[in-house]
């Protein structure tokens, strides 16, 4: 209840600065012409506070009526894509919010607005957005811009300065490879208590073999299954070298491991807020790296303040590690929504006018310190520290994710039901008892059994064996991943 009074807080403050700053009376409103604008969102709280208040007071003349997503229930069986589709086409709201997919598809379809006219006529400034930003949403639809997205979500390396320098490592750069990271981190002493020792990495929360080989081939531009042929492809070669990469770096003990469920666990009895800070094993010092979002940076900022000379006190920040035939490209940086104008819309002027609003830079300045956990796609008003390479979150233009393409095309159940065939499999490999080819050989078998079974639950025909060529195709043709020995 504090919290949502807070953001309510925050929010009148921003409208009532953002009035102050539009006093002029050049309203983006036309004249007293009134308009209902139907927007496609969550739920009409979220957009409320996420976009609405702002954008009502400032556009007093057009009332927002919101379609809410949540109308389209999951089922078992349930062809979610189309259920997608239906209730677009049933609502017919203006103002579409859609996924990467959905925004590809679309397009493809001609169901969108093209706003390149939008942006010529009202000289809309595309040159300030995160690099690669409209290139990435262009590649999506042929080309041609039917849509913009107001903030992204990425990660970064964050490094303890101090503990490179005390055990003689050279610090991280920007656009290491996953080889020069887990050889880095490799460098850090391994011996000692789990209590007491030093580690090199902690790459994310779920550092399984399975989860990290993903996150390894994932960067490579690998993906283990084509939703549109519907073959598995994780057994091929340029996975079996992303799962070695993994197992080798799990067993050098360099990485930071925990398991999930206990994260909240402590043996401690000391419940204050120092303590909290104190157990996050980078703040504590524990960590020399840790793949983390700019949340990171809040905490950091706190503890500097609440620890004083204990935990970590200097640090950075450098890109994630990257593909060496990308080296410009992340696939750390992401895109929750894409909000575009649907074709047959009779409000298009309107919708551009929201659409041109939340992607522009006065809405960016007003709501750049509330991103809860995101950045602004406006450069100028991504707020970092100083002194801090806060480029390393958007200088890398955000890659083509293969990893999930596609997947709503995927049935349901088969999702839910391939993780734990994925545990099974690499268990093996974490005992021993079989090495990282045969498991993965096991899981292509298995995870190809489970997807035909599911296909033809929903009254698909199974698809044919594939051939290498076609696996090759799945997997993207990408660049044979790392194979570094972590010693």
């Amino acid at each position: 209840m504090k919290s949502n009074k807070l953001i309510i807080i925050a929010i009148i403050a921003m409208i009532t600065g953002l009035l102050a700053g539009c006093n002029s009376g050049s309203t983006e409103s036309d004249g007293d012409t009134k308009t209902t604008l139907k927007v496609m969102h969550y739920d009409e709280r979220s957009f409320y506070q996420q976009y609405g208040m702002l954008f009502s007071a400032l556009f007093p003349n057009i009332e927002v009526e919101i379609v809410s997503t949540q109308e389209v229930q999951y089922e078992q069986g349930k062809d979610m894509q189309k259920a997608m589709q239906d209730f677009i086409a049933e609502k017919k709201p203006d103002v579409l919010m859609l996924s990467a997919d959905e925004y590809s598809r679309m397009a493809g379809e001609g169901k969108l607005y093209n706003l390149e006219s939008f942006i010529k006529k009202d000289e809309f400034d595309l040159e300030g957005l995160v690099p690669g930003l409209v290139d990435y949403i262009k590649e999506q639809s042929d080309g041609i811009l039917y849509g913009l997205t107001p903030n992204f979500y990425s990660q970064a390396i964050y490094y303890n300065k101090d503990m490179f320098e005390k055990y003689g490592v050279t610090l991280p750069e920007d656009r290491m490879s996953w080889d020069q990271l887990l050889q880095l981190a490799a460098r850090f002493p391994t011996d000692g208590n789990k209590e007491d020792r030093v580690y090199g990495l902690k790459a994310g929360y779920q550092t399984n073999l399975y989860y990290f080989g993903m996150n390894i081939g994932s960067s490579q531009g690998l993906s283990y299954v084509n939703p549109t042929t519907m073959q598995m492809s994780i057994n091929t070669d340029s996975w079996k070298a992303a799962f070695e990469t993994a197992n080798k770096a799990l067993k050098s003990g360099s990485l930071f491991t925990e398991d999930p469920n206990n994260m909240n666990v402590t043996s401690t009895t000391d419940n204050s807020y120092e303590s909290y800070l104190l157990r996050d094993p980078f703040i504590g010092g524990k960590v020399a790296m840790v793949m983390e979002g700019n949340y990171l940076m809040d905490q950091l900022k706190e503890a500097k303040n609440v620890l004083k000379d204990k935990g970590i006190q200097n640090w950075d920040v450098v890109t994630l590690p990257v593909n060496p035939q990308r080296p410009d490209e992340s696939t750390g940086m992401s895109f929750s929504q894409i909000f575009a104008i649907d074709a047959n819309s009779s409000n298009a002027d309107a919708a551009w006018k929201f659409i041109s609003y939340i992607n522009g830079d006065e809405f960016a300045r007003v709501t750049s310190k509330t991103q809860n956990g995101g950045f602004p796609a406006r450069i100028k008003h991504i707020q970092g520290l100083e002194g801090k390479n806060i480029q390393a979150f958007y200088s890398l233009k955000p890659a083509q994710n293969n990893m999930y393409k596609d997947f709503d095309k995927l049935p349901q159940e088969f999702m839910m039901k391939y993780d734990g065939l994925t545990q099974q499999a690499m268990q093996g490999v974490t005992d021993g008892s079989v090495t990282v080819s045969e498991a993965l050989d096991k899981l292509q078998a298995q995870g190809q059994q489970l997807l035909n079974e599911e296909n033809e639950k929903k009254g698909n025909a199974a698809p044919a064996d594939p051939s290498p060529e076609a696996i090759g195709e799945s997997s993207g043709n990408a660049a044979v991943a790392s194979t570094a020995v972590v010693e």
